[in-house]
């Protein structure tokens, strides 16, 4: 989806913003990796002490540990000590609450030289391999998130309010299961999602005036599905509601190609009052026609620092999503919410809109964002038969509609 300008002109102005930040903030990303590199070491430091503790205990008579650490020889001991935190200078293996779990002794002996030199080993092993991998995503052309986020599996990274936020899995939620070995990519670019070696998604599109004069007889020939047609927005400084110009033709061009359709309205509310006017607005539009797939409340942040609804609390924000989609839902409609990564991670309560299906946006076959989607946008510059210059790329993992 295109942000929508108040003078009518549509641009992609997060994406243009996003690269204008990183070309300014270049030099605050690198040494922000230093940083990173330092920090990470730890994590490697202590998996490669783990594992040499472990051979040595292998090696060696059993750890002695607290009370109901194991018998002899049942391996229960070496897992204590692989789990651990710290060693003390006296050997003492730790736990995360500083109790001692294991102390290294045996056999073979091990002195504190000894130990000190693995650690030191360990460390510049370590920090060696943490520099390799972050100059080997930076040198393949992978940016700063992606070059993070595989250190941080326990978390969501994402660049936002001009810096790194590191937010944990909400394990409550759901979690989608796709799995990025089924998609199939195809010659022209375009994906599908498989289970068990069938095509299970369905070929979609959303469009608005941006795509001009569409020949919907085209597009249906090109296997597109379905389809979601802006029924208008709110301008994100005048917080005037707007018809998307092309509205009535795309609706009614999609249904006669035999296109299922959805709508989406593109919101800047700041209050309930305003919530309410878009979803009677775009109920009154759509009371003409046949709706087989959701009415989807796109919600997302407006680069531009004037954007009315980027001031709004998160609570707000959530709540009035919440709003449109149980107006829709009580006048007989499926809602739907769209959102990206940093909407979805930042600036929406997601546990108040679990009852509701999402259409997620991410430029990448990666299936990072852990949370339940039904709808995956993966491209904004596709191209399908039909229309004239780019046009969102989506599949469904599944049918929107009766069949």
């Amino acid at each position: 989806m295109k942000l929508k300008t108040d003078n009518g002109t549509e641009r992609g102005m997060e994406d243009k913003m996003a690269g204008r930040r990183r070309r300014r903030r270049g030099l605050g990303p690198l040494s922000m990796l230093a940083c990173l590199a330092a920090m990470v070491a730890v994590m490697f430091l202590t998996a490669s002490i783990c594992a040499w503790v472990a051979g040595k205990l292998k090696e060696a008579e059993p750890v002695s540990g607290d009370a109901g650490s194991g018998p002899e020889g049942t391996g229960q001991e070496v897992e204590a000590v692989v789990n651990y935190v710290d060693i003390d200078r006296d050997g003492n293996v730790l736990d995360a609450a500083g109790n001692v779990v294991g102390v290294l002794s045996g056999s073979p002996g091990y002195s504190q030289a000894e130990l000190d030199e693995q650690v030191d080993i360990a460390r510049q092993a370590a920090s060696a391999q943490v520099l390799e991998s972050i100059r080997n995503g930076l040198d393949a052309g992978e940016s700063v998130l992606e070059t993070l986020r595989p250190f941080y599996p326990d978390d969501l990274v994402v660049y936002s309010g001009g810096k790194y936020n590191f937010v944990p899995i909400n394990r409550s939620l759901k979690m989608h299961s796709y799995d990025a070995a089924n998609l199939n990519q195809m010659e022209n670019g375009e994906y599908q999602y498989l289970q068990d070696g069938v095509v299970v998604s369905r070929k979609g599109i959303d469009v608005s005036r941006h795509q001009g004069a569409i020949d919907w007889n085209l597009v249906a020939g090109d296997g597109v599905e379905f389809a979601f047609i802006r029924v208008g927005y709110r301008g994100y400084g005048s917080g005037k509601m707007v018809e998307d110009e092309y509205f009535q033709d795309n609706i009614q061009g999609a249904i006669q190609a035999g296109i299922k359709v959805g709508v989406y309205f593109y919101s800047q509310a700041i209050s309930r009052e305003e919530v309410l006017e878009e979803a009677e607005f775009v109920l009154e539009k759509i009371a003409p026609y046949k709706i087989d797939c959701p009415v989807v409340f796109d919600v997302e942040k407006v680069a531009d620092a004037g954007g009315r609804m980027n001031g709004i609390s998160v609570e707000d924000r959530t709540a009035f999503t919440a709003l449109f989609c149980e107006t829709i839902e009580n006048a007989g409609y499926r809602p739907m919410i769209y959102h990206n990564t940093e909407m979805g991670v930042m600036m929406l309560g997601l546990e108040a809109l679990e009852g509701y299906d999402k259409w997620f946006a991410a430029y990448s076959d990666v299936f990072y964002y852990p949370y339940e989607h039904r709808i995956w946008q993966y491209s904004q510059t596709g191209r399908v038969q039909g229309i004239q210059g780019d046009v969102d790329l989506n599949i469904s993992f599944g049918p929107l509609w009766e069949e």
